[in-house]
């Protein structure tokens, strides 16, 4: 059974997000093992940042989000300047990584600044949700539920129509 890891920064504090996610990931449980690896956000000294500081923080937490990702994995950033996809196009590359061998597929969020260039460099696919931007829970959220609905297509289950 084919392993799907979201590996993001930060906590989700919101009860309705958790509880989403929460739903997906019981749904998941009859397609893959599925969890949420929450890795703590880099503190920020002050509340107006320079470019360094920025870069400071989106490096700490790339070095800490690349220890998460296996050799063999097949990794996704999620990222502004990915590709789009239909849920169809999701459920193919699910389904590829699969075929190809791959056990584990890790779909990557970064903070608040975003994703370092080693962890879009260690990407195998850059994907983008929409040309809009989404808090990082919402994200999360709507990422499960894609996940979901990709399984769904590929056994032609009911809930995607």
């Amino acid at each position: 059974m084919i392993r799907i890891n979201i590996i993001c920064i930060g906590k989700i504090k919101e009860k309705y997000f958790t509880d989403a996610i929460s739903e997906y990931a019981k749904r998941l449980t009859a397609f893959c093992k599925f969890a949420v690896v929450e890795l703590a956000e880099e503190k920020i000294r002050n509340n107006n940042p320079n470019e360094a500081e920025i870069s400071e923080v989106i490096e700490a937490e790339g070095e800490r989000i690349l220890k998460k990702i296996g050799a063999g994995d097949y990794a996704v950033a999620m990222c502004i300047e990915g590709k789009q996809l239909s849920s169809e196009e999701l459920s193919a590359m699910l389904d590829n990584a699969a075929i190809t061998g791959k056990s584990t597929v890790d779909f990557i969020i970064g903070g608040s600044y975003g994703l370092s260039n080693k962890v879009k460099n260690r990407a195998d696919f850059k994907l983008s949700m929409s040309k809009m931007t989404f808090p990082h829970q919402m994200a999360r959220m709507v990422l499960s539920e894609q996940i979901y609905r990709a399984f769904e297509i590929s056994t032609n289950g009911k809930y995607h129509k």
